[in-house]
């Protein structure tokens, strides 16, 4: 009963398909950090949720597959109750995936019992996803293709006998309660060798062992000059370095990120302090011996089911992991008020990448404000218009309007549903961010000098299926001289036929496009986009129209009594509070 095939309802087309990972930098410009902490139900789940959001490819055909599954996942409430109810019956899957097998000479009794494991979490989620998936009426290919391969393993001939013997030999070792333990110290107190001087069928209670420990450091002369040693006692190094490097050699490995981000990545990995991997490593010889009757009889079965790849299912326990946790939390926001809708991929292929939103909103102010206050915005990317240069007053909305932008894509590429009205779009191959940079960033360069150079390398990576987002890009230096530079940068932006929002308090550059950085004999034109404000006040709309600029400066000079006439004659003028929450 040999299964070799690679399964995945996250990275279809594994051929064909390669995956370019979205720049920490860009991650957390997009306020992702804290969205994903609140998703995950456990802090191991937090770099699963990242590595597959951060994983990107332009290929429409993983983002079809990944919404039609997220679609089923989403309208099936009583699936994800029984998938979730499935993670916490596998966790040696959910907590160390497939652990790296040895030669069968170096075969040891922890190696054995964690494969012994493994089959045992392998034929639980065998059972419970099939399970799970019969009789629903799911039309997502992903979800199909899963229910027919854990329906054809669960009828193959060898399931059974697999079944029954992972049953008794599990029985068998669960006999094995405790260990007795033999510990060499050097004269700094530190242990260098230990050994194993019985198994048992009991545990130690606390009490004893509580009792036992108090008689030990206990004042008393009671330090015996030799051990009650015995010829057939091991003693084993007790190097905490070494121990560490065999624990991480089998319980870390290593993803093949270019064709599935998730390939071998566990749950959790091994930390660098970590004694409890310290342990079966430096036991497993010494158990071996004592154990020799179990690990005769483990080695016996476990060798007639060698063939059996479980890897196939483990795998898969990290994307059940993704797809339900978001689900989930879609599934409650919505409850609450939210909008989401499920992202569309445009039917008709185009050499320009395009976009349409409308009703879209920022992540972040779930939470911060309640739904019915949240001013949505539409926005579109087409072969005329690729760049957006945005401007508006402080506290306006700029920053989260283009913070929104990427979190559509993010979101829309892994299958997710968006929070829009309606989303259409061509995917992108990266998302690049351009947003201001910790002070202690700029120290070599300079701030101006380390924005330039920043830009110049996210150009350099960038294409025409890109989408970039600059937030004051440009703006530490004197307007004149942003403006020059800023100039160039998105004429160099529009060249590459990339899409693109420039949040900048650069009125002028906004002003003079047609001038300055259009060009009349290519289609794809930036165009100046205007974060609203009616009467001294911020709707937080963005629209396409002409910067406000100097009419916006004079309407708060005026609300706050900072003309030449309120100054001079007029000071009484009546103070207003400022007004907004999403800029």
């Amino acid at each position: 009963m040999k299964e070799e095939s690679t399964l995945s309802i996250l990275f279809p087309l594994q051929d064909e398909v390669t995956y370019a990972l979205l720049p920490d930098a860009a991650w957390h410009d997009l306020g992702l950090d804290a969205l994903t902490e609140k998703i995950a139900q456990q802090p191991q789940e937090v770099p699963l949720l990242r590595r597959v959001m951060t994983s990107m490819t332009a290929d429409p055909r993983v983002s079809a597959w990944r919404a039609e599954v997220f679609e089923d996942l989403l309208n099936h409430p009583e699936i994800r109750d029984r998938l979730m109810k499935l993670l916490e019956k596998v966790k040696t899957f959910y907590d160390y995936g497939v652990v790296k097998r040895h030669d069968e000479n170096d075969t040891g009794v922890w190696d054995l019992l964690h494969r012994l494991e493994e089959y045992h979490d392998y034929i639980v989620a065998v059972e419970e996803i099939r399970e799970c998936l019969s009789g629903k009426d799911i039309t997502s290919r992903g979800l199909c293709a899963l229910r027919d391969t854990v329906d054809r393993i669960y009828r193959s001939n060898g399931f059974e006998a697999l079944k029954k013997d992972v049953e008794a030999m599990r029985t068998s070792a669960s006999e094995v309660r405790s260990l007795t333990i033999g510990m060499n110290l050097n004269e700094r107190f530190e242990a260098v060798s230990i050994g194993l001087i019985t198994v048992n069928s009991k545990p130690f209670t606390h009490s004893g062992l509580l009792k036992h420990f108090i008689t030990a450091v206990s004042p008393r002369n009671d330090i015996y000059p030799e051990a009650d040693w015995n010829g057939s006692y091991s003693a084993y190094p007790a190097s905490m370095t070494d121990a560490i490097g065999q624990g991480a050699d089998r319980l870390v490995r290593t993803a093949a990120v270019m064709r599935n981000p998730l390939l071998g990545l566990s749950m959790a990995a091994v930390p660098d302090s970590d004694g409890g991997s310290m342990v079966p490593r430096q036991m497993d010889s010494a158990a071996s011996m004592l154990l020799s009757r179990l690990t005769k009889k483990l080695k016996a079965t476990l060798a007639q089911y060698v063939n059996i790849s479980v890897k196939e299912i483990s795998g898969l326990i990290p994307e059940l992991v993704f797809y339900t946790r978001w689900a989930e939390y879609i599934s409650a926001m919505r409850k609450k008020g939210w909008r989401f809708c499920r992202p569309e991929i445009f039917a008709e292929a185009s050499e320009t990448a395009r976009m349409e939103a409308e009703g879209f909103y920022n992540l972040k102010l779930i939470g911060a404000e309640a739904p019915e206050n949240v001013v949505p915005n539409d926005l579109a990317f087409d072969a005329q218009r690729r760049v957006y240069v945005l401007t508006g007053a402080n506290r306006g909305g700029k920053t989260t309007v283009t913070q929104a932008v990427g979190q559509l894509f993010l979101l829309a590429q892994c299958g997710i549903s968006v929070p829009a009205d309606s989303f259409r779009f061509d995917p992108a191959d990266r998302v690049f961010t351009h947003f201001p940079a910790d002070e202690d960033k700029t120290l070599d360069l300079g701030r101006l000098g380390e924005e330039c150079r920043r830009f110049r390398e996210l150009f350099a990576e960038s294409s025409g299926r890109s989408l970039i987002l600059l937030n004051e890009t440009f703006s530490t230096t004197s307007f004149e001289e942003g403006y020059y530079i800023a100039v160039d940068a998105v004429k160099a932006i529009l060249q590459k036929d990339a899409r693109a929002v420039y949040n900048t308090h650069m009125h002028k550059l906004a002003q003079e496009l047609d001038e300055a950085v259009n060009s009349d004999d290519k289609a794809g034109k930036a165009v100046s986009l205007v974060s609203e404000t009616r009467e001294g006040r911020h709707t937080f709309r963005v629209r396409i129209a002409p910067p406000e600029g100097k009419s916006f400066a004079r309407e708060i000079a005026v609300k706050y009594g900072v003309t030449f006439e309120a100054l001079t004659g007029n000071p009484g003028l009546e103070r207003e509070e400022k007004s907004g929450y999403n800029g």
